[in-house]
């Protein structure tokens, strides 16, 4: 079980998704789940829209080999609480210990993927979603709906839309959750003036060709 970290900082958001020593173990799958699990979430090939590589340090989330060892069946929206910079050297910072595997800038929907889709980041404060989850941070503050701008939205959806292709998930409210919906966490984020309905909608929207 990861720490529970409570800071009242006005970091408390982005870093309250604290998670398990490097060290620990990650547990194996029986035959049959894992059987079943790539199944479920065999890849379609679907395009990403374009990213920027920014790794995080191996210290801030789990080597894994997903979805074979553990199945991938929703996406996590976090708001950030930082600048999309400061956000990033954070998840480089091995003292962090929590990392998303992309991050939105609010500008122009810039992404930077951090964390391989494959492993495991530390990014929901719980470590069963964390195992079953993509968490995508969104640069901003969750009081100050400026942030949320129309490329955040846009190029977050479209990311969203591939994400939940590729691994065959649902696009609606029970598999693209908020932070604030992750059992046992004390965040808020991505807050009051998130628009979901709006988010949904792009997210159901989006057109995928498939590469090559």
């Amino acid at each position: 079980m990861e720490p529970d970290h409570r800071r009242p900082d006005r970091r408390r958001l982005l870093t309250g998704a604290a998670a398990l020593a490097a060290s620990a173990a990650l547990t194996p799958l029986t035959a049959a789940r894992a059987a079943a699990a790539g199944r479920r979430q065999a890849p379609r090939g679907s395009a990403y829209p374009p990213l920027q590589q920014v790794p995080a340090s191996p210290s801030n989330f789990t080597t894994a080999d997903r979805p074979a060892q553990y199945p991938v069946e929703m996406v996590v929206v976090h708001v950030t609480q930082e600048t999309y910079k400061d956000t990033l050297k954070l998840f480089q910072d091995p003292r962090h210990k929590a990392a998303a595997h992309y991050v939105v800038r609010s500008a122009d929907g810039r992404l930077a993927q951090c964390v391989k889709e494959r492993n495991v980041a530390w990014h929901a404060g719980n470590w069963d979603y964390n195992t079953r989850s993509i968490g995508i941070e969104h640069e901003g503050w969750i009081d100050d709906p400026t942030w949320f701008t129309d490329p955040l939205y846009e190029q977050s959806a479209r990311l969203t839309a591939a994400i939940c292709d590729r691994y065959r998930i649902p696009k609606d409210r029970e598999h693209i959750i908020g932070h604030v919906e992750v059992p046992g966490t004390d965040h808020t984020d991505p807050g009051e003036f998130w628009d979901w309905a709006r988010y949904l909608q792009l997210v159901n929207e989006a057109t995928w060709r498939s590469a090559g």
